[in-house]
């Protein structure tokens, strides 16, 4: 009822639930009629030839049971919010109710979170409860993009293994989840042309051990070395600070077919990850990147 830009509505909502109440009790009072000694007459309703009503008040537990209602009700709309902007003789909102209910929450989690915020990631990382507690948060918040398991699905990072686009260090995890990342492969279709984007989608297929043309990724190569050295590097081993890919090994974002990486250097790729920082606050990231590190860190066992 706070949100109301005008009084109008304000006003409309209190007058109808009154108007509502008046016009129940009127009802009732209406229909209190006083029994009448000796045969009480018939209402004069015939249905199916020769069923008729006797004209008999409304039974008084029935009558009793019709007034305590509206007694609640008035009372209801007393106590609690419901006519207008009226908030109540107790000042209830379902807002304040769940504040009350995170803070009691807070109340008793809050030690774990201290406990936990004085520890580094390596060793909430290895603590069984912190890891409970950080799986689910990610099943929570991060299984719509990595998946359940973690690893990952076509334009989404695998977490599992220990290929990291910005780095996979403890500072550089939490960093990631806090303030999220934004990945831009500019396109270079219309700079190298369709020839020129098929050689050096060769020259990249011949880094990782692809298969590939010998011909066009010599070709490619120089264009490489022209326009992809700023990000990937003379080696192609990308650069963690640009979250540029290591193109050297056998791990594909986006997949390393010919097609798809023809596709990837003609209309380049932008991906997001969202910051959750505000959403989860700064217990809650710690914990989730704890566990984020785990799942690499029991990998590279």
């Amino acid at each position: 009822m706070s949100d109301f830009v005008s009084d109008t509505w304000h006003y409309y909502v209190a007058g109808l639930v009154i108007l509502s109440l008046m016009f129940c009790i009127w009802v009732l009072i209406s229909n209190m009629t006083k029994r009448v000694k000796g045969p009480v007459a018939l209402h004069g309703h015939i249905w199916d030839e020769d069923l008729q009503e006797y004209n008999n008040p409304l039974p008084r537990w029935w009558m009793w049971l019709f007034w305590l209602t509206l007694a609640f009700g008035i009372a209801y709309f007393t106590l609690y919010p419901g006519l207008g902007r009226w908030q109540g003789k107790i000042g209830w909102s379902a807002v304040g109710q769940y504040k009350a209910e995170v803070a009691a929450e807070d109340a008793v989690i809050k030690p774990i979170y201290d406990k936990y915020m004085k520890q580094d990631l390596l060793a909430v990382a290895a603590d069984p409860e912190a890891q409970v507690m950080g799986q689910r948060l990610f099943l929570t918040y991060c299984t719509q993009c990595h998946g359940s398991d973690a690893r990952g699905a076509k334009g989404f990072p695998n977490l599992t293994d220990t290929d990291w686009l910005y780095g996979g260090e403890s500072a550089t995890i939490k960093t990631t989840i806090t303030g999220g990342r934004n990945g831009v492969m500019p396109p270079w279709g219309a700079v190298l042309g369709a020839d020129g984007v098929k050689d050096v989608a060769n020259y990249v297929r011949s880094l990782s051990g692809l298969a590939h043309d010998s011909l066009r990724a010599q070709r490619g190569k120089d264009a490489f070395m022209t326009n992809c050295v700023a990000c990937h590097g003379p080696e192609g081993k990308g650069n963690a600070a640009l979250g540029a890919p290591n193109l050297t090994d056998r791990v594909w974002l986006w997949g390393s077919s010919e097609a798809t990486i023809i596709e990837t250097v003609s209309k380049g790729r932008t991906n997001q990850m969202p910051a959750f920082k505000e959403r989860l606050g700064d217990e809650k990231v710690h914990l989730l990147a704890a566990y984020v590190l785990s799942l690499s860190k029991s990998q590279a066992k």
